[in-house]
């Protein structure tokens, strides 16, 4: 089907019923609860059906959903979703107005919601309410993201399952506005507030700094994901809240019981955090999809996502220890790899892979991560070398249940680490895949470099894995606890881990619980405690309680998909019975709320209008390859596009195959028009990095002196005779870090302490004569004992 692809009109050149977004969103330490109301109005002469397809993060509780209709407030219920769809229908067919809410079956962070029979000149109010955790970054920030961008989702060719229709336009010719304000409280101090889009002054309401309010500068376009970053001082305390149960429902059921969400942050012996393991196998799995070649934000001179990606698999592939084991592979429609199976890193590998990974382009294609995951997981594990998934995407997958499925299926042979790139990846996705596999996810949006986070998970990667993890609970006479989350299968240093359980029984408000976190790391048995209060927290309403049914929810849902084709085990039942109890919303449920009142049934046939879905604006994108007969193909084009001038509109050619869940637009825009972005020249630390071989050493040649800013003849002449060129060559490369990079120091710093293990392993003489004589060279003042030696 064709679009109009200008935005602010339907198919039919008719006005887009959504008029405008408010979110307002309360923050209560690591928790966000966000209202969104979206406004409709009909200005045509005839009945409306509104569709509006959007996303959500991919752990949210969707817990309320309601309409108002003039003065008439109609409150919507969860009911098993093949129910609620019959009603909607039915409704509609009896000329009612009605409401329906449903998460796509694909991909829990997607939904869509149908305004239906709106008659002409009325308007309406959605208000749509979700809890949802806030995950913590590398730098021990809570990441909210509200998504405001859904992009094209790359469905694999001859999957099943219907798709939901979308019409996608770019973001800042969306015809309906945002407004979006936040309110932050914690028991500690907010230190700050950081976002990718511009802010008004964050504001304290109190002298101790613990609750503040900031909202968005006026003139925000839809052209991102809105992504706020938390900052409280003291963030790695671990803490327990416990909610009273909900007064009207029935003791010893989830809502009736009292929930207690903890939150524990492990903290390993140094002794065991100083040491880097040298043993594992590293699989790193790069999208090579044609969004791939589109910039890291809206900046046409910024670097392209895959061009980020490369420089980023330059420094892991410097920074692995001596003696791993490592492979490179990469998809799209298809999926490639370097090796056959995995090599030991030595000089050799290392250079080979690095030649490949230079040349890789996003070039393969659609997004087709599943297969490249079966191929992977079918290759043999190596004895004692713990293997070690790095998956970097941007996430426009809509497969994403499959997906998980079979990393949850293979999570006993390694961990996963994900990271999502750009703007718009899928938080289904990405947490899911480092959830689902035992390892840690991180965002790269808007301004972020790639490289501190991917090697924070480098670090975590390096850790020994935690085993014979076990939780015990200690708790007063006649109380017990049932838990509600998966059983914890990762623990990382200074990372939270959540547990919810319902608190069965009586007991006194002065009454203490205990919870003990029992692991083995390295062979070492350690544990870490935590007492907390029974009496319950004030003001909390049924937050801890729904996060808790949605956390059950999906590992039921999970459980019924590892069931397929075997005897139903009753827990799709169980699933929905759980969901309509608790108001939270599932895959096998919907919201559905119809207008029963007294007035007249709507006269004439109903229009149906795809309500439009910003994607931000690719600014020069890459052209993908078909990859092959018979694949999509998906391209984006600059803009401004010349097409625009003419009243044509920016072209969003996007999956042209039949199982594409986006509508395809045409331009007068011909594909000679696309002109790429020159690549910026290579940054002054990735080109010293580049020079390092596998055991730590650098070489003192030419490449090396223009790399130090200095002449091959200034660097060979204040050479100690005694010593030879290779030390002399590696004590200026790590003197040249610590002198004008230390602001990039968790990029380097893996790559350094292999440096430093290569120089003691020389027992080098002179090591103090050349650090001398190297800050002289380089003008720096870097002590010894700052390089290690």
């Amino acid at each position: 089907m064709m679009v109009n692809c200008c935005g602010l009109l339907t198919v039919d050149k008719e006005p887009v019923p959504l008029k405008s977004v408010e979110v307002d969103v309360e923050v209560r330490d690591h928790v966000a609860t966000v209202v969104s109301t979206l406004n409709y109005e009909n200005k045509e002469d005839k009945p409306l059906e509104a569709v509006f397809v959007f996303p959500l993060p991919g752990d949210a509780a969707v817990c309320h959903f309601s309409a108002k209709i003039g003065q008439t407030q109609i409150v919507a219920e969860v009911k098993e979703k093949q129910e609620a769809r019959e009603e909607y229908d039915d409704a509609l067919s009896s000329g009612q107005q009605a409401f329906l809410l449903e998460e796509s079956d694909q991909s829990p962070d997607v939904f869509s919601l149908s305004v239906g029979s709106l008659p002409p000149g009325e308007s309406a109010s959605i208000r749509l309410e979700y809890v949802t955790e806030l995950a913590v970054q590398a730098d021990d920030g809570l990441r909210f993201c509200l998504p405001a961008v859904l992009n094209p989702r790359y469905q694999p060719q001859g999957s099943g399952g219907a798709s939901v229709q979308v019409t996608a336009v770019p973001a800042s010719l969306v015809p309906y506005s945002l407004s979006f304000s936040a309110r932050v409280s914690s028991p500690r101090p907010v230190c700050k507030v950081e976002s990718n889009c511009s802010l008004d002054p964050l504001q304290y309401l109190n002298t101790e700094q613990t609750q503040a309010t900031v909202k968005l500068a006026a003139g925000h376009k839809f052209d991102r994901d809105v992504e706020l970053l938390i900052y409280y001082k003291d963030a790695h305390q671990p803490t327990a809240v416990v909610e009273a149960g909900q007064a009207s429902a029935k003791p010893g059921t989830l809502m009736g019981d009292p929930v207690v969400m903890l939150s524990l942050y492990p903290e390993f012996p140094q002794a065991v955090m100083s040491s880097v393991a040298s043993c594992g196998e590293f699989v790193f799995l790069l999208d090579r999809s044609g969004s791939m070649g589109c910039p890291m934000n809206n900046s046409s001179s910024d670097q392209t996502r895959i061009g980020s990606a490369r420089d980023t698999l330059l420094l892991l592939l410097k920074s692995l220890p001596m003696g791993c084991y490592f492979n490179i592979y990469s998809f799209g429609s298809s999926y490639e790899h370097i090796f056959p199976k995995s090599v030991e890193y030595s000089q050799k590998t290392m250079e080979e892979a690095l030649k490949k990974v230079e040349e890789m382009g996003a070039d393969l294609g659609g997004t087709e991560i599943l297969r490249s995951l079966e191929h992977i997981y079918s290759q043999p594990c190596i004895l004692n070398h713990p293997r070690q998934l790095f998956v970097f995407t941007d996430g426009e997958v809509w497969n994403t249940k499959d997906i998980m499925n079979l990393v949850k299926k293979n999570s006993g042979s390694h961990r996963c680490f994900s990271f999502g790139i750009g703007e718009g990846a899928s938080s289904a996705l990405i947490n899911g895949l480092a959830k689902e596999g035992g390892g840690h996810a991180q965002f790269i949006t808007g301004t972020d470099r790639m490289q501190p986070k991917v090697m924070q998970s480098l670090r975590f990667a390096l850790q020994p894995a935690v085993v014979d993890i076990s939780v015990t609970w200690d708790l007063p006479k006649g109380v017990s606890a049932t838990v509600l989350s998966p059983p914890i299968t990762a623990l990382f240093q200074g990372q939270r881990s959540l547990i919810y359980a319902q608190l069965t029984g009586q007991s006194s408000e002065a009454a203490e619980g205990c919870v003990t976190v029992k692991y083995s790391l390295a062979g070492h048995p350690s544990q870490n405690q935590l007492h907390f209060s029974l009496r319950p927290a004030e003001d909390s309403g049924l937050t801890v309680h729904r996060l808790a049914a949605r956390t059950l929810i999906r590992s039921l849902e999970m459980e019924e998909r590892g069931r397929r084709g075997q005897q139903d085990g009753g827990v799709k039942e169980k699933v929905v019975e759980l969901s309509v109890q608790s108001g939270v919303s599932s895959s096998f449920t919907a919201f559905i709320a119809v207008n029963k009142g007294d007035g007249e049934a709507i006269q004439g046939p109903l229009v149906r209008r795809n309500v439009p879905t910003p994607m931000p604006m690719m600014m020069a994108c890459r052209p993908m390859s078909s990859g092959g007969p018979g694949r999509p193909m998906m391209m984006a084009c600059m803009a401004p596009c010349p097409a625009m001038l003419c009243g044509g509109g920016p072209m969003i050619l996007m999956d042209a195959s039949e199982d594409s869940l986006f509508d395809d637009t045409v331009s007068p825009c011909s594909l000679d028009e696309i002109h790429l972005p020159k690549q910026p020249p290579r940054d002054p630390l990735l080109q010293l990095v580049s020079l390092q071989k596998a055991s730590g050493s650098w070489v003192l040649d030419p490449a090396l002196a223009a790399a130090l800013g200095k002449t091959s003849e200034e660097v060979e002449n204040p050479k100690p005779a005694s010593v030879n060129q290779e030390v002399w060559a590696t004590i200026l490369a790590l003197i040249w870090l610590h002198g004008f990079k230390m602001d990039a120091q968790e990029e380097w710093e893996l790559l350094a302490i292999k440096a430093v293990s290569w120089l003691r392993a020389q027992n080098a003489p002179c090591v103090t004569e050349c650090v001398e004589a190297g800050n002289a060279l380089l003008g720096c003042n870097v002590q010894k004992d700052a390089l290690g030696l």
